[in-house]
């Protein structure tokens, strides 16, 4: 959109990037359903099929932030369709995988594919709304957000029911592919085209950004992705190598500004666009208590309960299902009630996680998959307020020049507090479970997460002052400039 009349096709074109979106997000998850059928049917150990997960994990965090500017530098309809076709050429290569290691290469060349493809969503949003209508399209955003978080489990089963071993399992790669073909002819016919200019990728892109960058996430994802298999103990070093590599990176980019040359991820973002870190910092901080969440329900019920994957999945549906619901609602209420939404929200969301902690002690073991569905439904109610609303106000004051690359690292945040989420509260549920029991267990993991929520409210609380005082400034300088102009009159 590049006059003041929106484009016509705007709702549509977001329809099509959302279903993309939907699926790279679904992949994080819905494989983790079908691992025990890969194992048996490819004949291969546990730490092999480990990284069809967080191989996959990995590269999509990786490379979110040089997605984002590739789309800002190159055009944001061009990268989403370049890692659309990728993301579907790599899906059949995973479901076609004759061995362990070509599912393994093909599961990470499908996380470089959606962490191109993602970033292309929210600065596609920036370009294409405005005003109210963006906090509406965030809404709808964040409603694919949630759902794809908790349903993935859901749609594994039922994929793997229908399809049967031993080659079910390649139905979860292999769905993304009609799917993907028709939303990039969608996505040819609707996404908006920018002006038609020579790439300049050697003056434009910044390759030494991109190394040191990639090299301080690695640092931070590898062992937490690797943590269920002892990647904390092996890999604990690489938190170290992540702050060197990190500072190194920060004061490259500064020193590509002072050269006037365009960097990978603009610092000033950061410290010059207001409401920016504190938002990004709401996001990882959220992620953290609510990402990790999904895998400790799968060892309650599945280890504790004896449920199935399916039966599992659909006994944290309600989470899922209110939060799509409720997002979508929020997107169309962030320009009236700001970050108030954010701080409702994660209050609601902990105080359910505290609940579910509280009921799973409370009724027999039997009863625990009904009994927690009622917090669960209500957490899903919070959940809806926090994550489109916070990316609304996150990029609102983002120049659209750096919307995706602004999109880009706001989602690396958030992949990296999913990280560190899912491994801290495994690690909290594994630690108790073996002297005390599943439920105390998940008690013990609920109120870890309770808690990592309460920080991210801390934050929100913060913001939320924050922004009061810009808006009293804001009017005191209009007041003072009308003073003025009534004297000039």
């Amino acid at each position: 959109m590049t006059g003041a009349e929106p484009d016509p096709r705007r709702w549509r074109a977001l329809a099509v990037t959302l279903t993309a979106g939907f699926m790279t997000l679904l992949d994080v998850s819905i494989v983790n359903t079908a691992l025990p059928s890969i194992q048996r049917d490819l004949n291969t150990g546990a730490g092999a099929i480990q990284w069809v997960v967080s191989g996959y994990a990995l590269a999509f965090g990786l490379v979110l932030v040089t997605g984002g500017r590739l789309g800002d530098a190159l055009g944001r309809r061009r990268m989403f369709l370049i890692a659309l076709a990728a993301f579907v050429a790599t899906s059949a290569l995973a479901g076609a995988a004759p061995d362990p290691a070509t599912l393994v290469a093909a599961r990470l060349a499908q996380g470089c594919a959606a962490g191109m493809l993602t970033p292309q969503n929210s600065g596609l949003i920036q370009d294409l709304f405005r005003g109210a209508e963006r906090g509406r399209a965030f809404g709808m955003f964040g409603a694919v957000v949630g759902i794809s978080t908790a349903v993935g489990p859901v749609l594994g089963g039922v994929i793997l029911a229908l399809f049967g071993d031993p080659d079910g399992w390649r139905w979860v790669f292999y769905v993304n592919v009609p799917i993907g073909a028709i939303a990039f002819g969608l996505a040819m016919k609707l996404l908006p085209r920018t002006d038609r200019r020579k790439l300049r990728l050697r003056t434009e892109i910044d390759y030494a950004g991109i190394v040191l960058l990639a090299v301080a996430v690695l640092g931070v994802l590898l062992p937490l992705v690797q943590s269920e298999r002892g990647g904390l103990g092996r890999f604990w070093w690489l938190f170290g190598v992540a702050i060197v590599f990190g500072a190194v990176f920060v004061w490259w980019e500064r020193r590509v500004v002072r050269k006037n040359r365009p960097p990978l991820l603009d610092i000033r973002l950061f410290t010059g666009t207001p409401g920016y870190a504190s938002g990004a910092a709401v996001g990882a901080l959220y992620f953290c208590g609510f990402a990790g969440i999904w895998l400790v329900f799968a060892l309650f019920f599945q280890q504790g309960l004896g449920y199935t994957p399916l039966q599992s999945g659909l006994a944290v549906t309600p989470f899922a299902l209110s939060s799509a619901v409720t997002a979508a609602v929020a997107g169309r209420l962030v320009a009236r009630f700001g970050r108030k939404l954010t701080v409702l929200g994660l209050s609601i969301v902990a105080l359910s996680l505290l609940a579910v902690g509280l009921v799973v002690q409370l009724v027999p073991p039997s009863a625990a998959g009904f009994a927690v569905a009622g917090p669960l439904l209500v957490g899903g109610i919070g959940g809806g307020m926090v994550i489109s609303p916070n990316t609304t106000l996150t990029l609102e004051c983002v120049p659209n020049r750096l919307a995706g690359v602004a999109g880009g690292a706001l989602q690396t945040g958030q992949r990296i507090g999913t990280a560190i989420g899912t491994a801290v509260l495994a690690s909290v549920f594994e630690s108790v479970v073996a002297t005390a029991g599943h439920q105390t267990a998940l008690t013990a993991a609920m109120c870890c997460a309770a808690g990592l929520t309460l920080v991210a409210l801390a934050f929100a609380t913060l913001e939320l002052r924050a922004r009061r005082r810009r808006a009293i400034l804001t009017e005191d300088q209009q007041a003072a400039q009308s003073a003025v102009n009534i004297h000039r009159t």
